[in-house]
């Protein structure tokens, strides 16, 4: 449907344009739709206000992504196929970054209007499956070559295992607190407007901050390496590579390429012809270049896609079955050098994803609200309940936000505050688990699916 589209025309750059505003509409129903996570709590409990508690968790998750770093972005950029992230015209793949963001906001939406605390990082993730998927047998590969199933894997072990770690930490946590308190009141919903005891109300407020602040580390991230991808196809000759590489970057990387084009050769795939080729030209421009800014503009599109190969080609070369552990480090060693060179986000960038998720937290909280405080549980959510789930998830998240992993943080916020509630003995209401568990189990195959079918319509 859009192969007509050459890269730099007018119609390519309009629907770049479309690509971002999608972009940023996902990130803002990121905000609204996760920030009943952090908010519910001190809510629930009084400890605020709604609307002073949402500006705060809005202005937390502006924070987050500032400071937050790029680790995770791109870990979600590297599921997407070489030859779709670097089509051989040099040109974006425009259909790829459509499919995707139609995919995530309209699960994003629909879960959020149904007021079901679902995950969007496992939308987006579903939706990078899905195209992977839909590259991989277009193309005559099978399923096992042309999916990055490592990569994949090890992203969504991260997301399944972050709801549990939060439901056993919180339920232990809340055991503890029960414990060392005593006061009936902490354990009790509170009643009608009375906030709890001073120090509670201050832990609730200070973990609805982390948790917040957390969100924007990690989930604040995962849009903008999808942001820069769309920017890098509307200003290429500009952001396409890190021209702020040092000059000892740029020439450590150029020598690497002869011992990168040969482990390609020996040990890449069905694609390493064009990742040994791609290695070489790197090597060629690096090797007559003292800083990246003095490549000419033309020419770093193409130097990007290279660098793009050959990254592909060593994780393969990683992977590869009889590798020695010398090539191996060697392979990974390389690879992560390469990474600064493409694997970067201007300030601009973070502001501006940081503003759509900080302007989407003022919104449209109350649906999923109402569910993680009163209809998660028998009983509405008391005030030790909610310090104990938010405390568990802001420590979880912010790690996972600083390792790089992609965790949702719905997940670990929904699975702390159900341990919480068998930690009461107040039981959860099978109804709205059953509800929740479907939706997370839907998630995955109905975005592949979904984004599958646009990317094969698209393209």
């Amino acid at each position: 449907m859009l192969a007509f589209l050459a890269p730099g025309s007018p119609a390519t750059l309009s629907f770049l344009v479309v690509c971002l505003v999608l972009a940023l509409a996902f990130e803002f129903s990121n905000g609204f739709h996760d920030t009943a996570n952090a908010v519910a709590t001190v809510i629930y409990t009084h400890s605020l206000k709604p609307i002073p508690a949402v500006i705060w968790s809005g202005l937390m998750n502006f924070l987050g992504v500032i400071l937050g770093g790029i680790a995770v972005a791109y870990a979600l950029v590297e599921l997407i196929p070489a030859d779709v992230l670097s089509p051989p015209n040099g040109g974006i793949a425009v259909g790829m970054l459509a499919a995707l963001f139609l995919t995530a906001l309209f699960w994003n939406i629909g879960t959020w209007w149904l007021g079901l605390p679902n995950s969007s990082s496992h939308a987006l993730i579903g939706a990078l499956v899905g195209i992977s998927v839909e590259n991989a047998l277009t193309h005559g590969r099978g399923l096992h070559e042309g999916v990055d199933w490592h990569q994949i894997w090890s992203v969504l072990a991260s997301l399944l295992v972050s709801p549990i770690l939060g439901f056993a930490g919180a339920l232990l946590l809340f055991q503890l607190i029960k414990h060392l308190l005593h006061d009936k009141a902490l354990f009790e919903p509170p009643k009608e407007d009375k906030p709890p005891v001073w120090w509670m109300r201050g832990i609730l407020i200070l973990t609805c901050t982390g948790v917040s602040f957390a969100h924007g580390t990690n989930d604040g991230q995962k849009s903008i390496g999808l942001i820069m991808l769309t920017i890098i196809g509307l200003l290429p000759a500009t952001y396409a590579l890190n021209t702020t590489m040092t000059t000892e970057q740029v020439a450590h990387d150029g020598q690497a390429m002869a011992t990168a084009a040969g482990l390609i050769g020996r040990y890449g795939d069905d694609q390493k012809e064009l990742g040994v080729t791609a290695a070489q030209h790197i090597g060629q421009v690096f090797g007559q270049t003292k800083q990246a800014s003095d490549i000419p503009d033309r020419e770093r599109p193409a130097i990007r896609n290279d660098l793009n190969r050959v990254m592909s080609e060593l994780k393969t070369v990683e992977e590869a079955k009889g590798i020695s552990e010398d090539d191996k480090k060697q392979a990974k060693s390389i690879h992560e050098d390469l990474m600064h060179s493409v694997q970067y986000a201007p300030w601009w960038v973070r502001v501006l994803s940081a503003l759509c998720l900080g302007a989407g937290t003022m919104i449209g909280y109350k649906r999923i609200v109402t569910t993680l405080g009163e209809r998660l549980g028998n009983q509405h959510l008391a005030p030790a309940q909610g310090a104990a789930a938010e405390l568990v998830a802001a420590t979880l998240i912010g790690g996972a936000g600083l390792s790089g992993f992609p965790v949702s943080t719905t997940h670990v916020v929904t699975g702390g505050i159900t341990g919480t509630m068998v930690g009461s003995g107040a039981g959860i209401q099978r109804t709205t688990l059953w509800q929740i568990g479907a939706a997370w189990v839907l998630t995955l195959p109905a975005t592949v699916a979904l984004s599958a079918g646009l990317f094969y319509i698209l393209s």
